[in-house]
């Protein structure tokens, strides 16, 4: 057992290297493409780093909409976190907490609904959107991602492990469920919170179907439907893949910023429903 144990703590670093490099490297190459110049597209002409450059960054920024494009990802990812993390912590403390009919039969139902894929729901969300006045806005694209089952999963199961006797010597001194709700379960809950952060805000910064869906005009493009319309324009690839390597940039700082939240909320919060 032991030569068996060993083997196998040899072999893993080995193949947790292996998994590494073979993840990051198309990451690489994006990279390596966009800061190559224009004739070095290709395998091994992107690694000559003595001829890296600009020009592509400077060139996809001053001949795109890339900038308009940024703000509408901004805005539907932002917006997204904020509402979804609201709208999840209230649903995760209810089904936690409280006590009222079809409490149980309520939330597996509403987690039923992540065996039903989103392209199944597509055409009715757009049509229910669309008689609504939504298409081409904001709102239309950030409403019916609100409903995250996922979200409210983890919040139920992180707040299901924080004593009851909290707050009941909350109601005893007389506070109101907002009350509670403001100054226990939101304090209480901030590391789960900003892993579902960061998960919901690259869910929306990356997402590409439902805006490339709503987002009919130009003006309404996000970043990920906006670089896939480079490619149609005979745009040099190096600029596409300056363009992608710039939408990179946000989600890595989310992710390095709140990191350290991650691996904790997701081990408190536990899997045991």
């Amino acid at each position: 057992r032991s030569r068996s144990n060993c083997t196998t703590m040899d072999v893993l670093p080995v193949l947790l290297v292996l998994v590494a490099l073979v993840t990051l490297t198309p990451f690489a190459a994006m990279v390596l493409i966009g800061f190559a110049p224009h004739r070095g597209t290709t395998f091994p002409g992107a690694f000559d780093l003595t001829r890296v450059t600009l020009r592509n960054f400077t060139d996809v920024l001053a001949d795109s909409d890339i900038l308009r494009w940024a703000l509408n990802s901004a805005v539907y990812a932002l917006v997204s976190v904020v509402l979804v993390l609201l709208f999840a912590s209230m649903a995760g403390y209810a089904f936690a907490k409280k006590r009222f009919p079809g409490r149980e039969i309520m939330f597996w139902a509403f987690l039923a609904t992540l065996m039903v894929p989103f392209q199944a729901t597509l055409i009715p969300y757009y049509i229910l959107i669309s008689r609504m006045g939504g298409v081409d806005t904001y709102w239309g694209m950030v409403v019916p991602t609100l409903a995250n089952s996922q979200a409210v999963f983890l919040m139920r199961q992180f707040i299901r492990q924080l004593p009851d006797e909290l707050f009941e010597a909350a109601k005893i001194d007389g506070a109101s469920e907002w009350r509670v709700y403001t100054t226990l379960v939101i304090p209480l809950t901030r590391p789960i919170l900003a892993t579902l952060g960061v998960f919901v805000f690259l869910w929306h910064w990356n997402d590409f179907l439902w805006p490339l869906v709503i987002g009919q005009s130009k003006d309404m493009l996000t970043l990920t439907v906006g670089l896939a319309t480079l490619q149609s324009q005979n745009v040099p690839i190096n600029q596409v893949m300056a363009g992608a390597t710039i939408t990179v940039v946000p989600c890595l700082l989310v992710f390095g910023l709140l990191q350290r939240y991650l691996t904790d909320s997701i081990a408190m919060s536990g899997l045991k429903a």
